[in-house]
Formats: C-alpha cells, structure tokens, sequence
C-alpha cells in the first residue's frame, strides 16, 4: 500500500481512513473490533475518532468510541501498525480549546485509549474564544511531554486556519500539519474555493469527513420514497434530492459499470484522486461493507471519467 505523508509531519497515511464516530453507536464493541482487525490487516492504518463520539447516543456520556478503540488496542497487539487520531474541543464535558482543557482532555483521552502517545491530536472546532497562540502552545507543550506527535484542526475556515498557521510561524509554535473539511461531489464549494488553495501552498494534510454524503452517494436514495429505509439518514438526504443530486448519482453510475464498481466505491475513489487531498475518512457497520470501502483504493479513474463527476457535481457559482 502507497502512504500518503500526513503535512510535514512524521506521520504517513493509507488513502482511506476509518471513521471511529461508529464505535459504541451503531456497532458494539466485538463488532467494532471485528472492523478494526479487518481495516489493519488489510493494510489500512488510520482511525480517526473525538472524545465527544458518541455522546449523542442516549445511555451514553461520550468517550464510548476512544474506550473501545482502546481495548481493541491492547487486545490485539497492534499499536505499532496503526495511526491514531483523535479531538478536542466539541465534548459538552470537556468544551473549548482553553489550555487548561487541553491539558486536561488529553490525559482523559491517553488514558481511554490506552496509549502513551496519540498520533494526531486535533482541534474538533475552532474556539474564537482564546487567542491561537495560546491553544497552539498548549499543544506544542503537549509533544513536548511526548503526549502528541503531530496536531491538526477540524471545521475550521481558510481565515481562521491561514491565521494559526501565520501564529505558528510568528511564535515558533508547531503548525497544524492536518485540517478535516467536510468535502464531497455534494458539499464541493466551501471547500475547493477557499481552503484546496491554501493546503496545497502550505503543504497541509487533508483527511475529508463525510465523504458519502450522508449516504447519498451510495445511491440507495434516489426518491422521497427511498428516504424512509433510513430513520437516522433520510432527513440528512433529502436537501440532495434535486436534479444536481440525481444527475451525480447518474454519472456514479455511469462510471461505476465501466469499472464494475459500486457508486460508493466511485464516490471515493474520486475523493482519493483528488490533488492534495491525503484521505477521505469513511465508516462501516459490518466487514462486507468495509471491504466494500476498500476497494475503492484499487480503482484508477481516468481523467474523462474525473471530469465527468466534476461536471455533475459542479455547484452553481
């Protein structure tokens, strides 16, 4: 498998990335485990997760997702094969990107996962609130203590993310090395017009969030009728229900028979094609639709097929 380097950090990434939000919502734990020895044995090595995941879930606080990525880690004996990554800032518990809950958020999140060290440490949302060089050197202190290798920011916008990068520079602070946009052939504007620039000047890691759409993209909801197979995704769907919504999932189709292919396999591949983007992160409930995600790391797109998925996927100017 090609690693794809994470920014200028030491880390070095598989294409396709595994979505922890999952873990302890909709998979329990021995099928949690079941997905994360099926992902790394199959060559794969990050997974990203929050603190916050899944708090939404009633009966749960949050930390379900860091707790069972956790024992799956010493139960398997494999930290050494994988890139774990996780967040700060979202959880109601442990809010905000102050140097104080930092301090105090990894040490929770150290100790849920049952690691000395955490891969990737992310700010989950920007926190106007503090001034960036505080939050940054709240991280930096925290690879000092060799808690965190390398940090990145999730949900934040080019402005914001061109200031902590500026801030970094100015103080002589570590850089976010990584940013996690919501980023495909539905929600292309936000970040192609404003943030695809400045990773690609700046040489930052990109791990894409909600890569499917919802679940859109797999093409199971091509109706109002269709929206009832799912309770949990069908209203999340329906804004996507239009003629750009339908004419995507036609060329998904289009492409994936000259493939023999499945659309969500075309969905991602067309995200892991994309220039300075290092990794969409994808989630799976059952292995068979793993395996169905990883696949997409085989296909080569050509360029007329690119430039047929980018035509029907353009957004109005």
């Amino acid at each position: 498998m090609q690693l794809r380097p994470l920014g200028r950090s030491p880390l070095a990434i598989a294409p396709l990335a595994f979505g922890g939000n999952v873990f302890g919502w909709s998979v329990d734990e021995k099928r949690s485990f079941e997905l994360l020895d099926a992902f790394v044995d199959a060559g794969f090595n990050l997974i990203d997760t929050a603190d916050a995941y899944s708090a939404w879930v009633p009966g749960n606080r949050g930390g379900e997702s860091e707790t069972i990525i956790g024992n799956w880690l010493k139960a398997s004996g494999k930290r050494d094969k994988v890139v774990i990554a996780t967040k700060v800032a979202k959880w109601a518990e442990q809010p905000g990107l102050s140097p104080v809950n930092i301090q105090q958020a990894v040490e929770g999140s150290l100790r849920r996962l049952k690691v000395e060290c955490i891969d990737l440490y992310q700010a989950h949302e920007d926190d106007a609130s503090v001034p960036l060089a505080e939050t940054l050197g709240a991280f930096g202190r925290l690879i000092e203590q060799g808690k965190v290798r390398a940090i990145g920011a999730s949900n934040y916008t080019a402005g914001r993310f061109a200031e902590a990068l500026e801030a970094s520079a100015e103080h002589g602070l570590p850089r976010y090395e990584t940013l996690q946009p919501e980023y495909n052939l539905m929600e292309r504007a936000g970040y192609e017009r404003e943030l695809e620039p400045l990773i690609r000047r700046e040489q930052i890691g990109v791990i894409s969030y909600y890569a499917l759409a919802s679940g859109f993209l797999s093409g199971k909801y091509r109706s109002e009728a269709d929206l009832a197979k799912s309770r949990a995704r069908g209203g999340a769907v329906r804004k996507y229900l239009d003629p750009r919504g339908l004419g995507v999932l036609d060329a998904l189709d289009r492409v994936a028979a000259s493939h023999q292919a499945t659309p969500v396999q075309i969905a991602l591949a067309w995200l892991i094609a994309r220039p300075g983007l290092t990794a969409p992160i994808a989630s799976a409930t059952s292995v068979a639709q793993l395996h169905e995600l990883l696949g997409a790391v085989k296909l080569a797109l050509t360029p007329d097929e690119i430039a047929l998925l980018d035509q029907a996927s353009a957004e109005p100017a």
